[in-house]
């Protein structure tokens, strides 16, 4: 498939880095000047701008952290004038304070440009129809997706998250080709379909472009099979810009990193000492572009790998590991350290499980105890007791090999599961409520 921007998406990596300082260089001296928090704690660690000569300097920078985003709400963090900011989006705000992201025209710019290498990458071009089933409003994965598949020239069906049978009905008479959505909800379009009788896969749709929560390669194998489509994993986060940060292409082996726009690090989560390639560790991003809302080592929470070797697609950005765990997701139970996606593993390889699931974690007296619901296919469900007994024997069993601990294992009716258009809830920790 063709490179968009093949300027930059295969740059030499020795110019890259050259590029790469020349930005962090300008992006530091950007923050010291304009953003006061930033003037505060570069000051009180000793460190000037002018004290940035290599890329390795990066780590005389401090980390950044929700934390300090929502300490500055609104625009504590803002580098220009309101004047200056043509679009605001935000974080949902379920923890406390919501984080307030801003945009200039240029940086609205470089956005639509990021979203539109990634969409190429994945397969896109301008004889496609596109179907967005992502939210609307100030989360920013349906608005960055949207300018940058438009710029590829595609046509762009902004149909919004939920009311499935209304998306089917658009998929049906509009001729969509490709679809953009979470990964979860893609699997339930899939289920709606197949329940009222339409054959998904005699549609034109072939590409999807999944985000905005963690799936596994189980997962886009029933997406796969389901919908009969190509699916690809794209990455972003508000903090740093929104989709766009990276993306796949049709060989499916890393997620092609935007490193022109954004220096990564990967760091051990304890210690925030760089880890060697191609360890696992969290991901550091300082966006080396950003006018409005820039930030230093913003540390994501997501835990991945980096491989900087040349793709077949002719690629030279590096590329990443798709995330599947969050250093802020694990669950210790019973001084186990347990990540979701374990458990999400477990159960996609297991014949018979639906690809819906959730983890309930509560505290019995002084132990925990953990529950693992799970949807199954009608012929499993309406089996005789004793084979039902011994498939969830199999299924605890799985687990146990994998996360050491024994869990109760419940299966459900399908469609007991609550489905969303957005990221799908699979865990329950009653523990904090306590």
């Amino acid at each position: 498939m063709p490179i968009w921007n093949p300027e930059y998406e295969s740059m030499d990596r020795e110019a890259l880095a050259k590029l790469q300082l020349r930005r962090l260089q300008s992006t530091v001296a950007w923050v010291y000047e304009r953003v006061p928090y930033y003037k505060e704690v570069l000051d009180a660690s000793g460190v000037k701008p002018k004290d940035i000569r290599s890329l390795a300097d990066v780590r005389l920078l401090p980390f950044t952290d929700k934390t300090a985003l929502r300490d500055t709400y609104p625009y504590g963090m803002f580098a220009v004038d309101l004047e200056q900011v043509v679009r605001v989006h935000s974080s949902s705000g379920t923890t406390g304070k919501p984080i307030v992201v801003g945009y200039t025209k240029g940086d609205l710019n470089t956005w639509t440009e990021l979203t539109a290498r990634i969409a190429s990458a994945a397969g896109v071009t301008s004889k496609d129809r596109v179907q967005l089933a992502f939210l609307y409003g100030m989360f920013t994965g349906g608005w960055g997706m949207h300018y940058g598949i438009e710029r590829v020239g595609a046509t762009v069906f902004p149909a919004g998250s939920g009311n499935t049978e209304r998306q089917l009905l658009m998929m049906q008479d509009f001729g969509t080709t490709v679809l953009v959505c979470t990964p979860s909800y893609a699997l339930y379009i899939a289920e709606v379909a197949e329940k009222s009788g339409i054959d998904i896969k005699s549609l034109p749709l072939r590409v999807g472009l999944f985000g905005g929560e963690p799936s596994g390669e189980g997962m886009r194998e029933e997406i796969e099979k389901r919908l009969g489509i190509l699916a690809t994993d794209n990455y972003g986060l508000s903090e740093v810009m929104g989709p766009g940060v990276s993306g796949e292409c049709e060989y499916q082996c890393g997620l092609h990193m935007n490193e022109d726009h954004f220096l990564f690090e990967v760091v051990d989560p304890q210690t925030g000492e760089p880890v060697l390639e191609g360890e696992e560790g969290e991901l550091i991003i300082t966006p080396l572009t950003k006018e409005a809302f820039p930030v230093l080592r913003y540390r994501t929470h997501d835990l991945t790998t980096i491989d900087t070797t040349v793709c077949e697609c002719g690629r030279t950005m590096a590329r990443m590991r798709k995330v599947r765990a969050r250093t802020d997701d694990m669950l210790i139970i019973r001084g186990v350290n347990v990540f979701p996606s374990q458990i999400e593993d477990v159960l996609v390889a297991i014949e018979g499980i639906e690809p819906h699931y959730l983890i309930i974690v509560d505290r019995k007296g002084s132990m925990d105890d953990l529950e693992v619901q799970i949807e199954v296919a009608e012929e499993i469900f309406s089996d005789v007791m004793a084979d039902m007994v011994a498939f969830i024997k199999l299924v605890t069993e799985r687990l146990f090999s994998v996360i050491g601990l024994h869990a109760k294992v419940r299966l459900v009716e399908p469609g007991t599961i609550e489905r969303t258009a957005g990221k799908a809830r699979r865990v329950i920790d009653k523990r904090q409520t306590d």
